[in-house]
């Protein structure tokens, strides 16, 4: 039998303390150990609600030896509580790490729900909820970052980033280059007194940010592609070959000839039938 202790991912404010749960200072008040990415900020949190506990640093230059350290004290029987900067442990930090060690070592685990920027920063963006996709930070390699973005160029999901405010303009830049002017909405500082969520275009908003100076940290939400206009440019790319050509193009890939006159049919925008009528006059 298991006799591990627990590993709790607790999320914390991000910003506003009151938006602390119940649950997550009780919890961070019984577990034997909180695994802090800041000791500096957790210790502020603790310092607040009064609560007095071993706290040791886990973060992203001492995650491989502290991971090690946690997960012995975890399968020794004590229950350890992990926290971020702020908001939720394991989205775009090294919590990702440590709680697949626990789940290889088969260590226990549960999350105590809390404030997450991007989930905030996506609603109040008023841009489609229903379908996103969440990037994180994007890579710092000018090769990596050029791959990323071309890779999410054509999604139509609403894209969310995270970035730090003095890399807003470059970040906005490699946007502006990969997907052209699309809406985006700024969020920063949010839950905070100077909360700020600027909905813009992206030409705009490096225009507002080559005035004024990036402060705090930013969710980006940009709006999806345009399913209409890749369904345009997509039959627009296929004009300069024959039907016939084309045809021939998805029989070579090795398609029966029914087959690939439905595939052209799709790609042009046309009806079965306007392609066959198409070949039989070419």
């Amino acid at each position: 039998m298991n006799k591990s202790g627990t590993l709790y991912i607790v999320a914390t404010p991000i910003g506003n303390l009151e938006d602390i749960t119940l649950r997550a200072l009780r919890i961070l008040q019984e577990v034997d150990i909180i695994a802090a990415e800041d000791t500096r900020q957790t210790i502020k949190l603790l310092n607040h609600f009064e609560i007095k506990n071993n706290l040791v640093s886990y973060y992203e230059h001492n995650k491989i030896e502290k991971g090690k350290y946690l997960i012995e004290q975890l399968l020794s029987g004590k229950d350890i509580a992990l926290v971020s900067d702020a908001g939720s442990p394991g989205i775009s930090d090294p919590g990702e790490d440590i709680i697949k060690l626990a789940l290889e070592h088969d260590v226990r685990l549960t999350m105590v729900p809390g404030a997450t920027a991007a989930v905030m920063g996506l609603v109040l963006s008023g841009l489609p909820t229903g379908r996103f996709a969440f990037e994180g930070f994007l890579p710092v390699n000018k090769k990596l970052r050029n791959e990323r973005l071309k890779s999410i160029k054509n999604d139509t999901r609403t894209l969310i980033l995270y970035e730090a405010p003095h890399k807003l303009v470059r970040t906005l830049k490699d946007l502006r280059d990969a997907f052209g002017n699309r809406q985006i909405v700024l969020a920063r500082e949010l839950t905070k007194r100077f909360e700020e969520v600027c909905r813009i275009t992206v030409d705009e908003a490096i225009e507002k940010y080559n005035v004024e100076s990036p402060r705090g940290e930013f969710v980006l939400i940009l709006e999806g592609a345009d399913d209409k206009q890749m369904k345009e440019e997509s039959i627009n790319s296929w004009t300069n070959i024959s039907l016939r050509e084309h045809v021939s193009k998805y029989i070579c890939d090795g398609l029966s000839k029914k087959e690939a006159m439905k595939k052209t049919a799709e790609d042009r925008g046309l009806s079965k039938r306007d392609v066959y009528n198409g070949l039989l006059e070419e």
